[in-house]
């Protein structure tokens, strides 16, 4: 009887072992310069499935991407175009077609980040609350021509991001940014 339950007791500790190591697989782990990024697989947005491993391996700086992008309900594509990664430093364009270079009719925005240093504009604009006690700014596009982007910009652990959309409004930047701090 003792046996049995000893089988029982290594049973259960087999499932909880591989549900453990289920749930670890969520998070991939990559090693880019000695520095750790996590970045959470599931929560990835498809968009930025083919840009990842060029992110990865060209920056040092925590890859923040947003897990809701406006408009990309399938409709109309959405490509995610690498314009610079450098180990301090990436500029994702948001576009309608795979070639868009950032003009006006390919253009849905742009995602940013960069490592804060003395040289670092301090942040303007008008302060709006996002997830985890984070302040992020806000600037309204404007329009000419063309319109502009409208940016909500916050700092975290030394690294400055920027979500922006083309004319884009304040509640869209908002839910982008938050779903790109707090991915869950």
């Amino acid at each position: 009887m003792m046996i049995l339950s000893f089988r029982n007791i290594s049973a259960v500790c087999a499932v909880f072992l591989l549900v453990s190591a289920s749930s670890f697989h969520k998070s991939a782990i990559a090693n880019v310069n000695n520095q750790s990024q996590l970045i959470a697989q599931t929560q990835l947005h498809p968009v930025f499935k083919s840009i990842l491993p060029k992110l990865k391996q060209k920056t040092q700086i925590r890859i923040l991407l947003p897990k809701f992008i406006p408009e990309s309900d399938g409709e109309n594509p959405i490509y995610a175009i690498v314009e610079t990664a450098t180990p301090k430093k990436y500029d994702i364009l948001l576009g309608f077609s795979p070639d868009c270079s950032g003009g006006t009719a390919c253009r849905l925005g742009v995602l940013s980040a960069q490592a804060v240093t003395r040289k670092t504009p301090r942040l303007i604009g008008k302060p709006v609350s996002l997830v985890k006690g984070i302040t992020g700014y806000f600037v309204n596009f404007t329009c000419g021509a063309n319109c502009s982007d409208a940016t909500l910009t916050w700092r975290q652990q030394g690294v400055q991001y920027t979500v922006g959309l083309k004319a884009g409004d304040r509640t869209s930047l908002v839910k982008m940014a938050n779903s790109a701090i707090n991915p869950s």
